[in-house]
């Protein structure tokens, strides 16, 4: 009997690193804990009707370097990273114009915190991703990403990003500044 070693080994696709949305920025490899940290405490401002101007500009650059970082490498082509990538470029650029350009005055504070929020979530979704992908406590409860437990893990993420969204929209009313 030759054990565990007669069976084939099953492979976990996994995405390549640094690709756009890639979660190894997520999950704290390298230098990555700042895609989860930093935007987390530019929420926490959303959350208590606070600006924190500061935090919020270091979340929309770094994720923007983020995901265009991955645009260059192999393979070449477009492929679900590279979607998520680009709507990750989007969405903060979104964020960017309705916080700098329009100072968040009338619907573009709308704008903002859906863009903001849409842009954390995809980052935590991608991270959800990996933690099934590379985690080895994770990995054997969806193999391939399709069983119930990645798809209870990806609702959880998804209904508690739409209510805090939700509760954003009611409690963030920044002073609108005026432009000179």
């Amino acid at each position: 009997m030759g054990g565990c070693r007669d069976f084939p080994r099953l492979e976990v696709p996994a995405m390549r690193k640094n690709a756009p949305g890639d979660a190894r920025q997520l999950v704290g490899e390298g230098d990555g804990e700042h895609v989860v940290v930093q935007p987390l405490l530019g929420r926490l401002g959303l959350l208590t009707g606070r600006s924190l101007d500061a935090w919020t500009a270091i979340f929309l650059v770094t994720t923007i370097l983020t995901s265009v970082t991955g645009f260059p490498l192999e393979p070449f082509g477009f492929d679900p990273a590279r979607a998520i990538g680009l709507i990750s470029l989007v969405l903060p650029a979104a964020a960017v114009v309705a916080l700098y350009a329009f100072h968040l005055a009338s619907r573009w504070r709308s704008v903002y915190i859906v863009a903001a929020a849409t842009t954390l979530y995809l980052n935590v979704f991608i991270g959800v991703v990996q933690a099934f992908q590379k985690l080895p406590f994770l990995r054997p409860l969806a193999p391939t990403q399709s069983e119930p437990p990645f798809v209870v893990a990806q609702l959880v993420v998804l209904l508690a990003f739409i209510a805090l969204g939700a509760l954003a929209l009611v409690r963030f009313h920044p002073k609108t500044r005026t432009t000179a």
